[in-house]
Order: structure tokens, then C-alpha cells, then sequence
């Protein structure tokens, strides 16, 4: 089979996504997802699709989290589908889906990148107090940095991409074909 041809046939499944998640990560899109998984009842897979150029990790993480919950505790498989843009958290939250339950369609590209931070720090008050405002912010950046390895390892479990070569590619936008992410075990096939 080429590229080209449709490989849709063999995951009928995935034709009907329960649900679907389009747009930035963010709060609105968190609650459109659980209500969403809630109306999807029913025993068998759970097909998620998600089209985003990304936005916010911690709630792309907290819809993976509740991804995993659903397959710890009720047991019901997840699969996931990338279409067209899967980009920073989109990739976020497609890792909390195993390799082997994850597609993207034809022509999709992920975005892996490490995360990103913009921020002031004010130094005002005592010469004794300022230290501590300095170790928290560097606290912040080492457990943001934790967090995103956690999520790294997750993404490239299963495939022949090893942590590090994310961690240098990702230093960067590290741009992924569809056609690429299969061929390294990123995903399991395309449609």
C-alpha cells in the first residue's frame, strides 16, 4: 500500500470519533472534552480526535490523565486520532495515549517542542527575602522541566524515537510528518 492509498478500511472505528476537539488547549476546550467522554457511554472503544496548534500543557495534561483513568478503571480501550495539526500540547495530550492506539490522517504533522516560559521577576523588599523569591522561581522552572520530561517519555514509549534525540530535537520546533511518526512508532499507522 502507498502513502496515497486510503488505509481507513482497516480501522473502521476510527470513521465516527465520539469525540472531537478542535482549537487551542485551553480551559474551554478541557470541558468540551469531559462532557463530551461523559455522553460517549457504552463499551466499547473510545475514539478521541483532536485538530490544535496547541496551547495550554497543564490542561492537555489533565485530559490525558483523565484518558488513562478511563482505561485504569473501567478498562475500556482509547484510541486516539491526530488530524491535520497536532501541535505542543495537542502532542502533550496525544501522549497520554500507548503508541500502539494512536493514528493520525494523511498529511497530519505534530509539533514536539520543550516548554516555554515568559516571565519578570521583581526583586523589591529586604536583601534577606530576595533570595527566596529567586529559588522559587527556580523551583517553578525545574519542576516545568520534570513535568515536560514525564510527558516526553510518555510520547516516545513504544517508538524507535529515543528521549534524548526528542529532548535535543525539541529544543526547537521539531516539525513531524505523518508519514515519519508511523515509520518511527510514534503512531501506529495513518488514514
Amino acid at each position: 500500500m502507498t502513502d496515497t492509498d486510503s488505509n481507513a478500511v482497516n480501522y473502521p472505528l476510527l470513521a465516527a470519533p465520539q469525540v472531537q476537539l478542535a482549537g487551542p488547549v485551553d480551559d474551554r476546550m478541557y470541558t468540551s472534552f469531559k462532557q463530551q467522554v461523559a455522553a460517549a457511554y457504552g463499551d466499547g472503544p473510545l475514539v478521541v480526535a483532536i485538530t490544535t496548534l496547541g496551547g495550554d500543557p497543564e490542561m492537555a495534561r489533565a485530559m490525558a490523565d483523565d484518558i488513562r483513568l478511563i482505561r485504569d478503571y473501567t478498562g475500556r480501550e482509547t484510541l486516539f486520532l491526530g488530524k491535520v495539526a497536532v501541535y505542543s500540547a495537542g502532542a502533550t495530550f496525544m501522549s497520554g495515549f500507548p503508541a500502539e492506539k494512536r493514528w493520525l490522517t494523511r498529511g497530519s504533522r505534530l509539533m514536539l517542542h520543550e516548554r516555554q516560559m515568559t516571565s519578570t521577576i521583581n526583586l523589591s523588599g529586604p536583601l534577606n527575602t530576595l533570595r527566596y523569591a529567586l529559588e522559587a522561581k527556580l523551583a517553578e522552572i525545574e519542576d516545568s522541566i520534570r513535568i515536560q520530561d514525564e510527558g516526553f517519555r510518555a510520547l516516545v514509549a513504544g517508538s524507535s524515537v529515543t528521549f534524548d534525540e526528542l529532548k535535543q530535537k525539541a529544543s526547537s520546533a521539531w516539525y513531524i510528518e505523518a508519514v515519519e511518526a508511523r515509520d518511527r512508532g510514534l503512531v501506529l499507522d495513518i488514514i
